[in-house]
Parts: C-alpha cells; sequence; structure tokens
C-alpha cells in the first residue's frame, strides 16, 4: 500500500469519528492550546441512544484548553434563544439552573484544581449555577452522569461546593448558549458562559 494511499485513509477514518459524535465547533479555529471541540465531543457523557444526538434541538458541544499537567474539558447542550427571554424569565433568577440543555453540564479536570473556588480533586463533576442579575453562584456536584434535571434536594446534597462569579451584561445578544475555555496562565483558564444579552467568566485552575 502506497504512502499517500495510507495516509488518505487515515485522514478519512479520521473525518468518520468526528463526524459520529453529532457535533462540531465553527466558533474559532483550533489552536495548540484551544482543542477542537468536535474530537472531545466523544467522551462526553449521553443518556440515551448517541446516535440520536443529530436529532436534539439543543445539540452536545463541549469545549476544552490544554494547561500544564492535562486538558481541561466541559461537555454542555446549546440551547437557543428563539426570541425568548433568557435571564429572568425562561432562567428564572434566584432558582438553579443546569447552565446548558439535555445532561447535566460537567467538567473533567486531569489534576486537582479549583473550580468557581471550589476544591476538587481530578475527575469529572457536574456543574449548575444559581443566576441573579449581578452574580452567578456556580455549584460543583460531584455526579456527572445524570440527566440535567430536575436540580432536587437529593441532587443538591451531593454538592461539593459553589462559589460566585460577576454576571456581565453584552452589548450583542447571544442566540445560542456558547461555552467557551481560554487560558490565561499556564495554570489557569476562564471558563466563559454566555446566553442572550448575559455573560460570566469561572475560574478553573490547577493546583497541581
Amino acid at each position: 500500500m502506497s504512502e499517500r494511499y495510507s495516509g488518505f485513509l487515515a485522514a478519512a477514518a479520521l473525518a468518520l469519528a468526528v463526524a459520529a459524535t453529532g457535533c462540531s465547533d465553527s466558533r474559532k479555529p483550533a489552536t495548540s492550546d484551544q482543542q477542537p471541540a468536535a474530537a472531545a465531543t466523544g467522551g462526553c457523557y449521553v443518556q440515551g441512544d448517541r446516535s440520536k444526538l443529530a436529532d436534539r434541538p439543543s445539540p452536545l458541544d463541549s469545549a476544552s484548553v490544554a494547561l500544564a499537567g492535562g486538558t481541561i474539558t466541559v461537555c454542555y447542550g446549546r440551547p437557543s434563544a428563539r426570541g425568548r427571554q433568557i435571564m429572568g424569565g425562561l432562567v428564572p433568577y434566584g432558582e438553579p439552573w443546569r447552565m446548558g440543555a439535555n445532561e447535566a453540564t460537567t467538567i473533567h479536570l486531569p489534576f486537582a484544581g479549583q473550580i468557581a473556588g471550589v476544591s476538587v480533586d481530578s475527575g469529572w463533576y457536574s456543574l449548575y449555577a444559581v443566576p441573579q442579575t449581578d452574580q452567578w453562584e456556580i455549584h460543583v456536584n460531584a455526579v456527572p452522569r445524570r440527566w440535567g434535571i430536575p436540580i432536587s434536594d437529593e441532587v443538591r446534597a451531593k454538592d461539593i461546593g459553589s462559589g460566585k462569579v460577576p454576571a456581565e451584561s453584552l452589548a450583542d445578544s447571544v442566540e445560542m448558549l456558547t461555552i467557551t475555555l481560554d487560558k490565561t496562565s499556564p495554570s489557569a483558564a476562564t471558563m466563559n458562559v454566555s446566553w442572550a444579552g448575559t455573560r460570566v467568566a469561572i475560574p478553573v485552575t490547577s493546583t497541581r
């Protein structure tokens, strides 16, 4: 088999593997720090038949960023505003919100660190928020493999801790919920959550 043909088969296999996730991320090109989201979604928890992901109105997506010690990954569903009032409407103030759609929003740290100031060991965690007009309370939960709602007393009993982050008003509305991970230092990143007219930046750091 020629080297050219072998290379063609390898590229085709990679393309099929990415397509099979049913997800894509065209928001920005991948850099050495920002990893392709489509490649990461294969590791995201899916409840039910993964082959049905393409039928969801709120698609599964992910974001990842490489820090010293490993790569942080976030998995989340992406609902759209569709003309609805989001903050203070579809997402009521003062009540727990899964910060996404479908399965719980999850984050994986390959090292011990902090999420919104909450100390965690390496591993997968779920996240949810309690939004207010000027700040969100970010809850880190020990159970990652679950549907995002209800956020019941039973679910909240598994919280590891919570931290508060300021909420920022956006000049331009974001139609589809978007989460990015942006490197701020070799050992730190921000998890930026943007939807409709609001954005929050959640610090994620390594303590290794």
